[in-house]
């Protein structure tokens, strides 16, 4: 049997929303299923002493160039935010709400909902009130949403999730872990295919 494919990502990466419209179908491709789990580049900075691409000398610049072009060449709808980057630990922990309560394939559908909503729609997604209304939208019963994606043991949850992701090298979104080899970045999706086709690379 072989074994799932992690997907690291971030609700505020751009390149994690690329990765995120992709990966199911690259991993069903090959008969792989795909873990998703959300964590966030604001705790993973304070290990590798990072910061948010637009932020950065030089490489702001192309980042938010490189976004645009990235997205018209992939075909995947995009439009930066007015507000970029935000926090997102109210859409990862409503993520994980919805894993833990209607199973993967309904959080899954969440996480796409909300990175679309972000990244091609200008939805504040930093604002618990825009999560829950994505989740509403969805079907999901928004008071039971609100509730838990800010109860204590969702908040401990996503915290456990950061930590095993940086016991396993992630410091960056997207960041895929196949059969124990790490892909960081969107860009490496011909290796991450020429892996799955050929068992190595």
């Amino acid at each position: 049997m072989v074994s799932a494919i992690d997907f690291y990502f971030d609700f505020s990466s751009p390149y994690g929303y690329f990765a995120a419209m992709r990966i199911d179908a690259l991993a069903a491709k090959y008969g792989r299923q795909v873990e998703w789990h959300p964590i966030l580049l604001g705790v993973v900075f304070q290990t590798t002493g990072g910061a948010p691409l637009p932020m950065m000398p030089l490489k702001g610049p192309y980042a938010l160039h490189d976004f645009e072009r990235t997205a018209r060449f992939h075909g995947i709808p995009f439009k930066l935010p007015a507000a970029f980057p935000l926090p997102t630990q109210g859409a990862a922990r409503a993520m994980l709400w919805v894993n833990n309560h209607y199973g993967i394939e309904r959080a899954v559908a969440f996480a796409k909902a909300v990175y679309t909503a972000y990244f091609a729609a200008g939805v504040n997604i930093g604002e618990p009130m825009n999560v829950v209304q994505i989740g509403t939208d969805m079907g999901l019963d928004p008071q039971a949403l609100a509730t838990g994606m800010d109860s204590a043991p969702v908040r401990d949850q996503l915290k456990a999730e950061i930590k095993l992701a940086l016991a396993r090298g992630v410091f960056g979104s997207p960041f895929v872990i196949i059969d124990g080899e790490a892909f960081w970045g969107f860009d490496r999706v011909d290796q991450i295919e020429a892996l799955l086709t050929n068992g190595k690379i």
